[in-house]
């Protein structure tokens, strides 16, 4: 019938797979210097040479950069690469805001289904939490708008699609440099606070409730 024989991990794969997660995860990010070979085996709980074997396959897939006698660093270019030329793109379309709105709707509407069926109950935590930060921050404008970005994100997380969480991330970094300004105009405008919050209310509400449905419904409204 097929079958192919069943192969034991190696434990440097193991490693690779962490190190790729947080960077997708933006726990590690473009130009963060990773500790020392010794560090990353004392907390791992392996060899120096599986780490090693680790992060030299990761230099061949040219997300890490290894540079002799200063340390181990996130590849800039893994970031810029996506965000430059849609930065150009940006320069030379017009009304690049709706068309970035547009990729919001198309990502995020089913971003919010998908995760209203799959997130973990730790993940919909996660949501609450943000959530709940959003709610203290109303007042401030600026950190607001960083724990709305925060809320997004955790939903695009609770996919558990790293491919969409990667499109995601670099989308939420190009509409906050974007829109920053006006979105903070938009939270300190007199009850467009409250109405932002009970949103995202209800979208967190839809993927509580496991509504994928609803959760889509709530989040097309929103945007």
């Amino acid at each position: 019938m097929g079958f192919k024989p069943i192969k034991t991990r190696r434990i440097y794969e193991e490693i690779v797979d962490q190190l790729k997660m947080m960077i997708i995860q933006g726990n590690l990010k473009p130009g963060d210097k990773l500790p020392s070979e010794r560090e990353l085996s004392e907390q791992l709980g392996v060899s120096r040479s599986s780490v090693r074997e680790a992060l030299s396959a990761l230099e061949a897939m040219s997300i890490l950069d290894i540079r002799s006698g200063e340390g181990t660093f996130v590849r800039e270019t893994s970031q810029s690469a996506t965000i430059e030329p849609l930065a150009l793109v940006l320069a030379v379309e017009n009304n690049p805001e709706v068309q970035l709105m547009e990729v919001r709707r198309v990502l995020e509407v089913e971003a919010a289904g998908v995760a209203a069926r799959r997130a973990t109950l730790y993940q919909v935590e996660k949501i609450g939490e943000a959530l709940k930060a959003m709610r203290e921050a109303a007042e401030k404008q600026e950190l607001a708008v960083e724990y709305d970005l925060k809320f997004h994100f955790t939903i695009a997380e609770a996919t558990h699609n790293n491919i969409l969480l990667r499109i995601m991330n670099t989308v939420a970094d190009i509409m906050h440099q974007t829109f920053r300004p006006k979105r903070q105009q938009l939270y300190g405008s007199p009850g467009m606070a409250e109405r932002i919050i009970h949103e995202h209310t209800l979208i967190f509400q839809a993927i509580q409730e496991r509504n994928p449905e609803k959760a889509r419904e709530r989040m097309l409204e929103h945007l």
